[in-house]
């Protein structure tokens, strides 16, 4: 049974003090599993207690040469070393080079994390707490040890008012932290929630001297003091940044650590536009690159360099749930209420015919919101998600009952003027008529709405869709502006539609709630673009975040995912099977076993390492 939220504030004392009395060891919460030094919600983790080093990883890696990126969206600059408020861009890397949690996942297996700044972790028998012991060797780069006040400071700055208000959402279920000497920390929830030890136990962690005397939000260019294998190095124009392999790293012989890090400098470029990033890539200016536009990929990924081998072009598998990406209808613009108005709108979108004429067939139709895993809704409801969904029922569509709305083929035999035709239909039904040359309301009002886009990459697949629509009798404007605006916009949510991907996670839990629960829905710079509002989908959310087993898991996110897919809040686009990369291939050695979830920029940095004659440190390029 769930705790009231009180009772995480109110453990008496004979209760704290006994909790601190038992050994950690004793102290695990039904449901999950243990070894020293790590914790897995279901089964037991992967890697026993006593291991050296990850399978996908080369703990004999030689250490030296350089890595150079660039991320995948066109930032074009950054203006900030905090990656952790809300104005600014931050450069790429800066996060998860510098910065280290208190455990860290495998990329071997979903649900479980291994020591790190902390070396072990109790979870409380009844969920409501848990307790890390910090790593006696853990350092800052300043040499000044981590204690638990650091990681308290952290929580606290985190999500105090100065911080991006999407991370307090992350932590709404945490009470509150005490450091219990200088190495031990314990976080008390407001409610059992069986995914929270591994929130808490990701949680980005610096010195409190780290832009000591400002408010957080004006640490703005202050050096990061953090725990991290690299330090920034070197800025070029908010451009190009470098980060340098510390010698001094205290995690080196960590199991979790070894074999990692491999190269002595990794940087990044910043480019404006796609087409300058590829360009820049076949000159040699950077080494790896991830690409997600089907067209350059069959058409660009070609020439001398490709022939001879000095450029490699491969397809990875990509076993990583794919989440969502689709067009995003803003729900705070009174024109996308009705959903009948939004489902119409999915229609006019010619999946196929973009796959076939644009994409090179290389994408597969996403349909929800859990695409490509375990937890995607299928077909009709089985007994587990009823049971979830029938206390619901009056606040949801009868639809959610019945077998899962899917978008239809405009294959043969179906087509596009079909579907036109049945999203002509709806909207008539939600009162929009054809009349003076424009769909218009019952106040006369046209169907009109602006698209915005940041990169270019939507245009040739809006022109289109915005074809399609005309036919109805709907105005879609289509508008790209540079990344810093459309970012800003974003976060005040002054859009009407926009294209939204959001990477799927082995096991979903509370970054759901920033990304679908109401409370995020007004909070500015969450991850709710929609404004979605729903007292259903926010039960749905507890119950995933409160799901002790897997298969309580699995059926909240199906019912989850069965509620939104009905509620027609986005036009669902694709997403494709294989990671598609190509790097230089002469120059780096890359492990022979693959981690089963994983992004390439990120294994890239953290597995491979340069070949012999490429050891020494270059001239930064």
């Amino acid at each position: 049974m769930l705790q009231n939220s009180r009772m995480a504030h109110a453990l008496s004392l004979s209760r704290r003090s006994l909790l601190q009395a038992l050994p950690l060891s004793l102290l695990t919460w039904p449901g999950s599993a243990r070894a020293a030094g790590s914790f897995a919600l279901y089964n037991a983790p992967k890697y026993a207690e006593g291991f050296t080093h990850f399978d996908y990883v080369n703990p004999r890696a030689p250490i030296g040469g350089t890595l150079w990126l660039t991320p995948p969206s066109s930032a074009g600059s950054f203006d900030k070393l905090n990656p952790f408020t809300l104005r600014g861009t931050a450069p790429p890397g800066l996060a998860s080079l510098v910065f280290e949690s208190l455990m860290m996942p495998s990329w071997d297996e979903p649900n479980s994390i291994y020591g790190l700044l902390a070396e072990d972790v109790a979870v409380a028998a009844d969920g409501l707490s848990v307790r890390f012991r910090l790593h006696p060797a853990a350092r800052f780069s300043t040499g000044d040890a981590v204690t638990a006040e650091d990681v308290c400071h952290s929580f606290d700055t985190l999500t105090g008012a100065s911080a991006a208000p999407g991370i307090k959402v992350q932590f709404g279920d945490v009470a509150r932290v005490m450091a219990e000497g200088a190495r031990h920390v314990r976080f008390l929830f407001r409610r059992a929630n069986h995914e929270l030890p591994l929130i808490v136990a990701g949680m980005p962690v610096f010195s409190r001297k780290w832009g000591a005397g400002k408010t957080f939000d004006q640490v703005v260019n202050d050096p990061p003091i953090a725990s991290g294998p690299y330090r920034v190095e070197r800025v070029s124009q908010n451009r190009d940044i470098v980060y340098a392999r510390r010698d001094d790293y205290w995690g080196w012989m960590l199991p979790s650590r070894r074999g990692q890090f491999n190269f002595a400098r990794v940087g990044y470029k910043l480019y404006r536009d796609d087409t300058a990033r590829l360009e820049a890539f076949k000159a040699g200016d950077f080494d790896l690159i991830q690409e997600f536009i089907a067209k350059n990929w069959v058409r660009q990924y070609n020439g001398p360099k490709f022939k001879s081998g000095e450029l490699i072009k491969c397809a990875l598998p990509n076993h990583n749930p794919a989440g969502f990406q689709g067009m995003v209808m803003n729900l705070r613009r009174p024109l996308f209420q009705d959903w009948r108005v939004r489902k119409a709108l999915a229609l006019a979108l010619d999946f196929q015919w973009l796959n076939r004429m644009l994409f090179y067939g290389e994408y597969a139709r996403i349909h929800g919101y859990f695409a490509n895993s375990p937890f995607e809704a299928k077909s009709v409801p089985d007994a587990d998600e009823i049971a979830l969904l029938r206390p619901l029922r009056a606040q949801l569509r009868s639809t959610v009952f019945g077998p899962l709305p899917t978008l239809p083929s405009t294959d043969y035999p179906g087509s596009l003027r079909a579907n036109l035709l049945a999203a002509r239909g709806l909207l008539r039904d939600a009162n929009w008529h054809y009349r003076d040359g424009a769909l218009r309301n019952a106040r006369g009002e046209a169907f009109a709405f602006e698209y915005l886009d940041s990169q270019g990459a939507m245009a040739r697949v809006m022109a289109p869709y915005a074809q399609a629509l005309e036919k109805l009798g709907i105005s879609l404007r289509y508008r790209q502006v540079d990344f810093a605006l459309y970012q800003r916009r974003m976060d005040r949510f002054e859009f009407d539609m926009t294209t939204v991907r959001y990477f799927g996670s082995p096991s979903p839990g509370n970054e759901l709630r920033d990304r679908f629960g109401s409370a995020a829905a007004s909070v500015e710079g969450s991850d709710n673009a929609w404004g979605l509002r729903s007292a259903a989908v926010d039960v749905l959310i507890g119950h995933v975040v409160q799901a002790q087993t897997w298969p309580e898991l699995v059926a909240a996110c199906k019912a989850l995912d069965r509620v939104l897919v009905c509620g027609w809040y986005s036009v669902p686009q694709w997403y494709a099977a294989q990671h598609r990369v190509a790097y230089r291939a002469r120059l780096f050695g890359i492990p022979d076993t693959l981690p089963l979830y994983y992004e390439p920029e990120s294994w890239a940095i953290a597995c491979w390492w340069a070949l012999p004659g490429h050891l020494s440190n270059p001239e930064l390029r």
